[in-house]
């Protein structure tokens, strides 16, 4: 199975009041998640950053600027099973 990276900048930030890793991605509409440890917020960013591409897609919502490569990505993402 193939991969493509397309890089996005995370912006990770530990919340002292509820204890756990917030992360939010500015490109893609500052979408939000977080994890108990850094890991499991970045794994949890990786699986919100998917959902935000394939939702854009199915319903053919404009990506941000200089999308041509997240395009590219997304036409080459091996297809669910």
């Amino acid at each position: 199975m193939a991969s493509v990276t397309v890089p996005f900048k995370i912006v990770l930030e530990w919340d002292a009041e509820a204890h756990v890793w917030v992360s939010h991605v500015p490109e893609l509409g500052g979408i939000s998640t977080y994890g108990d440890t850094l890991e499991e917020a970045i794994t949890q960013t990786r699986e919100a950053i998917l959902g935000y591409l394939e939702t854009a897609a199915e319903q053919r919502i404009p990506l941000p600027d200089d999308s041509a490569l997240l395009r590219a990505a997304l036409e080459r993402r091996p297809a669910a099973v």
